[in-house]
Parts: C-alpha cells; sequence; structure tokens
C-alpha cells in the first residue's frame, strides 16, 4: 500500500541499517543504533498509535522511538521507562509529533506538538478518560520531562483543541 500511494519503503531487517549515535543526556542508555533514514533525513515526522502496551503501559510518541533503535532488547533490560526517555534526548528530534488516537474505545482525539513530552501527556490524559491510565504509571512522561526533553506542564503551553 505504501509502494502504491509513492512511499519509498526502508528495510529495517540488519544491523547495517543502523548507525551509531551518543545519547550524553541519557542516564541509562548512553548510545543506540539508529535507524540510518532518521539520520539522513532532512526532517522527520513521528506518528504513533495510542494503545496500550504491556512494559511501558502506553505507547505515544515517546515510546515510538523503539521503532527506530537497532536493539530494543535493551530497553527492557535497563529500566524499560528509563530508556525510553533516554532515546528521546538524541539530537536528531521529530520536527512533529501525531498521535492518533481515533481507536480509543469510544473517543477519538488526534494529538500534534513538536514537544514530545506534552503530546504524550495530553494523549495518555484523554486515554485516561476512557480507560484508568494515571499519568504516574507511564514513568517515561516524568523522566522526559527531567531530561528536559519536554514538558508535562500543558497549561504553560499554546493549546489549541479542536473538535470536528
Amino acid at each position: 500500500a505504501a509502494k502504491a500511494a509513492g512511499a519509498k519503503v526502508m528495510p529495517a531487517h540488519l544491523e547495517s541499517y543502523y548507525r551509531p549515535v551518543d545519547l550524553s543526556e541519557g542516564k541509562n542508555m548512553k548510545k543506540a543504533k539508529i535507524h540510518e533514514a532518521i539520520l539522513n533525513c532532512d526532517v522527520w515526522i513521528n506518528v504513533p498509535i495510542l494503545k496500550n502496551h504491556g512494559g511501558a503501559n502506553l505507547t505515544i510518541a515517546m515510546k515510538n522511538h523503539m521503532g527506530i533503535v537497532w536493539d530494543r532488547g535493551y530497553f527492557h533490560q535497563n529500566d524499560l521507562q528509563q530508556c525510553i526517555a533516554d532515546i528521546c534526548t538524541m539530537q536528531k528530534k521529530a520536527v512533529l509529533n501525531v498521535v492518533d488516537a481515533s481507536d480509543v474505545v469510544l473517543a477519538k482525539g488526534l494529538f500534534v506538538s513538536p514537544d514530545i513530552v506534552a503530546v504524550d501527556t495530553a494523549a495518555a490524559k484523554f486515554f485516561n478518560q476512557v480507560r484508568e491510565m494515571p499519568l504516574d504509571t507511564v514513568g517515561h512522561l516524568a523522566k522526559g520531562e527531567a531530561l528536559k526533553v519536554g514538558t508535562m506542564n500543558l497549561d504553560k503551553l499554546n493549546v489549541k483543541r479542536i473538535k470536528l
């Protein structure tokens, strides 16, 4: 479907497609191998789907970064929540994060922000209204804020709510 729409599909099944990157601001993860397509692009847009996740509790924009890393097993062996926050300290950041919450039970939403922590916080709050999932159970949000990746304080942002 992607090829039919004109997309260039990038293979990701070999370690040779990934290059080492330093994560000097990370706490548990100080380096990672990131897919060359991310490192070589001018800009990239992160488009996760909001959903439950066994280890991280929620998959949103920050957790979606695991998809650009070669060794995802490292996350699970070295404090998953912290490693999710750590990978978001990389220098090549997504210029925009678009969270698709259109399949959340009885509610639909779309969250867009260049601030990865803010967009995940907004999506997690939305998810909590539908299914109980308090923010403190999604530990990588506060850990990302502590690493200055973004903010959980949505009140200090210029948030626009559009109802369709």
